[in-house]
């Protein structure tokens, strides 16, 4: 699948899945990667992860660490043999942070950095892992800025690449998205109603936000988002059911599949990048 893209851009889960396809892994490598990833990293054998979230992230980086590891080995981010962009957050700086192939020549830097501390960056998820350590910098979880990165991927194609933005398509993929009934007690603002429902409501709004902004520069066949919609706490970013999570991938590939077959129609052109193991000799 991944030949038929340019440049491929992930937050989080989809910074891992991103990393994945450019190293090489098919879909269904990458689909039996996270049934067995779920069950060994998000494990709560004494039942006391929610007393411990009040004071420190719910999970250790271990499991996770391990798991990555063993699909990544030691390669680095330039043995990507895609274009990439994945979204982190460096807490330090207090400022937004990118991790990009030498895909320009003054790209010159992360193509050194290990695919496994790529990954735990971007999916340092606040509150249930700790921040990720990387060269002095402590990364968190894209999300808290990028949770849709479809804007990025368009800038970093128009401006970082030279495309035409007339040429742009782009397939934007979602993690589902629960469609909430939002309290009239939310109104009157206040620390405790606004609590509980704060970050489900900044990360949808920034999600629907950064698909809005997409479908401005880019004609309507050109942009393809795919995102289903499921009832409210179906599931839970460390609580999945994988049934319920393939059934309803299986049927949103049903719906979307004419649209989709629109991209398969393009070749991506190998990627030499600037620098690194597969730059120009």
């Amino acid at each position: 699948m991944a030949d038929h893209f340019d440049l491929i851009a992930g937050t989080s889960t989809g910074g891992i899945i991103a990393l994945a396809l450019g190293l090489g892994m098919r879909p269904r490598e990458i689909l039996d990667f996270y049934l067995r990833l779920g069950p060994g990293v998000f494990r709560d054998r004494a039942g006391l992860r929610v007393v411990r979230r009040l004071a420190r992230a719910k999970y250790a980086t271990g499991p996770l660490e391990a798991a990555l590891r063993q699909v990544f080995g030691e390669r680095s981010l330039g043995e990507s043999a895609k274009r990439l962009v994945i979204a982190s957050y460096n807490l330090g700086a207090d400022d937004v942070y990118l991790f990009r192939t030498a895909h320009h020549p003054r790209l010159a830097r992360d193509w050194r950095e290990r695919a496994v501390d790529v990954a735990m960056a971007t999916s340092a998820a606040p509150t249930y892992l700790p921040c990720f350590p990387l060269s002095g910098s402590r990364l968190v979880d894209g999300g808290v800025w990028a949770n849709n990165p479809a804007m990025i991927a368009v800038v970093e194609a128009a401006g970082t690449c030279g495309a035409a933005l007339e040429a742009l398509q782009v397939f934007s993929l979602g993690t589902t998205s629960e469609v909430r009934h939002r309290s009239r007690g939310l109104d009157h603002g206040g620390m405790l109603k606004w609590g509980r429902d704060a970050v489900d409501v900044i990360l949808r709004a920034q999600s629907i936000s950064a698909s809005n902004q997409v479908r401005h520069p880019l004609e309507p066949e050109r942009l393809l988002r795919l995102d289903p919609a499921v009832p409210p706490a179906l599931m839970a970013l460390d609580k999945v059911n994988a049934g319920d999570l393939i059934g309803w991938a299986s049927h949103a590939s049903r719906v979307a599949g004419p649209r989709f077959s629109e991209f398969l129609g393009h070749r991506a052109a190998p990627f030499v990048p600037s620098h690194g193991p597969g730059g120009p000799a």
